[in-house]
């Protein structure tokens, strides 16, 4: 690691929860509050009607109640939201650990503290990003998000709605064919997802703060 970060008392600690996260196995046993399935349309009696994310510790975590009156398409676009960023997080918290010490792009010209690296990338490497980053977003609207066009004008009862058939984070982009058939096996890497993810969020906003 670099100077901004290799030095930083908290990092350790950081690194420490995240390895311990990725070592998380869950149990096999019944989980309080969720469900050992897919992700399918579960009673409104389940806590976050029954999507993956309880883990035996903390268990059910809502301190703010706010699913006490939550309707399901609210919840799935908080779990929607939330994974979509998980994910984002863990890429960006692995690529800011590791981009001080291997940057093999541009000809060695990037060099420094992670933070610094973003002004010294050539623009023309932000278009290629911002298009991959649109192609990505498109793919993922068009797989899960409703089309609020009718022939007689928007719906606005359709803008920023999943489709009913939608499960959140379920993109259908499986091309190594990891995702297990077992409902046992896949709640396990959706639990592990979920905390991974949001480890990170916290963790990329620690690393990019403690650097600025």
């Amino acid at each position: 690691l670099g100077p901004s970060t290799a030095s930083a008392p908290g990092l350790a600690a950081m690194i420490a929860l995240t390895l311990a996260m990725l070592s998380f196995n869950q149990p096999k046993g019944a989980i309080p509050g969720s469900s050992r399935t897919n992700m399918a349309v579960r009673g409104s009696n389940e806590f976050a009607y029954g999507l993956p994310g309880v883990t035996p510790f903390p268990g059910p975590f809502d301190p703010a109640g706010l699913l006490a009156e939550a309707p399901k398409e609210t919840v799935y676009l908080w779990r929607e939201a939330e994974i979509t960023h998980g994910r984002v997080g863990m890429l960006a918290a692995a690529g800011f650990l590791v981009q001080e010490s291997f940057h093999p792009l541009f000809g060695g010209r990037v060099t420094g503290p992670a933070i610094d690296h973003i002004p010294q990338i050539p623009p023309f490497f932000w278009f290629v990003l911002s298009l991959g980053i649109g192609i990505c977003e498109t793919y993922r609207v068009q797989v899960g998000w409703a089309d609020p066009r009718t022939p007689s004008g928007m719906d606005s009862s359709r803008q920023f709605k999943l489709k009913p058939d939608y499960t959140p984070g379920d993109l259908g982009w499986d091309p190594l064919g990891l995702k297990p058939s077992d409902p046992d096996l896949l709640l396990e890497l959706q639990n592990k997802e979920l905390n991974n993810g949001r480890l990170a969020m916290f963790g990329i906003l620690g690393l990019i703060t403690e650097s600025a």
